[in-house]
């Protein structure tokens, strides 16, 4: 609007002087799935190098108007949780990327979606005076380009220093640091994730000015980072664990299996995270599952303000539980924001019987359904915030599955 007025005021002046217009003229490092020595010693299990696979895509969907929903994960009648000597080991090493979704979930023609199978699009506004430019990009340049964090770590699981320093050069913001957190851990090694937080060597960059594509996509494991958190921890909610259709035989490894374990929000499969909602890759990586309440806790963050904890991998921001009651609206004050998956309605007859594993414990058991929450099957929305007063699209880790996105909407 602003610009509006100075290209009238310029007219004008023009008009008066008298002047005519027409003067102007990877092989991923070191990837490794969760707990391969989770059924015997760390190193029982071969070390095998991944390639990357081909990335998740399809069409961005109509978003419906949003609102206040979201569904916590249940236990289903009879369930019992199952302890980790109960499973039967898949004995093969990870044989390539992850393949998500699962088997597909029956869905009326314009009910529930999920990734991979929308019926119900999402149509994305971003308001006239975003700023942006013919191609729909945002600059974040100026937002946190200088910014270093450096903490000494005297625990009895971690002893390493933290560092992580972000920096702003042409068109990239680039994270070099050493994946070590700068917060209170729990143990590890521990009885249910035998691995030892080590030094990891993270160099990563990121675009200045992130544009939202036409086609989400799938991020995670062997795809690749969904994020970093300013602390230099990545963000990874997926677990690559997974359970045949009969639910007898489940491992930790390879996603042999129809049935993707969840990390978070189910009671049979205890993965060994800590009260940051985070674990240890075999390789020594502490990443990320949901809310890193360590690092908020550093930040202060009470509710009293939107607290950004970091960046995705299309460039755009990430904040931490709390967002404004109207997206647009930086005096409509703060509220929990919740994720927009519930639980399916019709369990599928491939899947686990729901009496030895009750709704939730699986990817599959979530389906995106939009308007039963405040964000998008990303976990994102457009909006404003203390950062991007014009607005700007934004993630969120929230509470409520699925706890971090999954998928990022910028391009890549």
């Amino acid at each position: 609007m602003n610009r509006l007025r100075r290209s009238a005021l310029s007219i004008a002046i023009i008009a008066a002087a008298g002047i005519s217009s027409q003067g102007f003229g990877q092989t991923l490092p070191d990837t490794v799935r969760e707990f391969p020595g989770i059924f015997g010693d760390v190193g029982a299990v071969p070390s095998t190098s991944v390639e990357p696979g081909a990335l998740s895509r399809r069409p961005v969907a109509p978003r419906a108007p949003t609102g206040p929903g979201g569904l916590q994960p249940g236990n289903g009648a009879g369930s019992q949780p199952l302890p980790f000597p109960t499973w039967i080991p898949i004995n093969q090493p990870p044989a390539g990327p992850e393949t998500l979704p699962g088997p597909a979930t029956p869905a009326e023609p314009s009910g529930p979606t999920t990734p991979g199978n929308t019926t119900d699009p999402i149509v994305y506004n971003p308001s006239a005076e975003t700023p942006q430019n013919a191609q729909g990009e945002v600059s974040t340049a100026g937002v946190l380009c200088d910014f270093e964090n450096v903490a000494y770590n005297s625990q009895p699981s971690l002893t390493y220093t933290s560092e992580a320093t972000w920096r702003c050069t042409g068109t990239a913001r680039s994270l070099v640091g050493n994946g070590i957190p700068d917060h209170t851990v729990g143990q590890f090694p521990n009885a249910n994730n035998p691995n030892v937080i080590s030094e990891q060597r993270v160099n990563e960059t990121f675009s200045l000015a992130p544009t939202e594509s036409t086609a989400v996509m799938e991020l995670g494991g062997p795809r690749g980072a969904v994020g970093y958190v300013l602390n230099g921890i990545k963000i990874d909610a997926d677990t690559a664990g997974s359970c045949d259709d009969s639910g007898r035989s489940c491992s930790m490894i390879g996603d042999n299996g129809n049935w993707n374990i969840e990390a978070l929000g189910q009671s049979h499969f205890d993965i060994g995270t800590d009260s940051n909602n985070a674990h240890v890759q075999p390789n020594g990586a502490y990443h990320y599952h949901g809310m890193p309440e360590g690092y908020l806790e550093k930040q202060g963050a009470d509710g009293a303000s939107m607290v950004l904890i970091g960046w995705a991998a299309d460039g755009f921001p990430i904040y931490a539980r709390y967002g404004y009651s109207n997206p647009l609206d930086a005096d409509s004050g703060l509220k929990t924001i919740t994720g927009s998956y519930t639980l399916v309605s019709s369990v599928p007859r491939n899947r686990p019987s729901v009496n030895s594993y009750a709704l939730g414990t699986f990817k599959e058991d979530w389906v995106y359904v939009a308007g039963s929450g405040d964000l998008d099957e990303c976990n994102g929305r457009f909006g404003v915030t203390p950062e991007f007063p014009e607005g700007i699209y934004h993630y969120y880790a929230t509470d409520t599955y699925p706890y971090f996105q999954r998928c990022v909407r910028g391009a890549l």
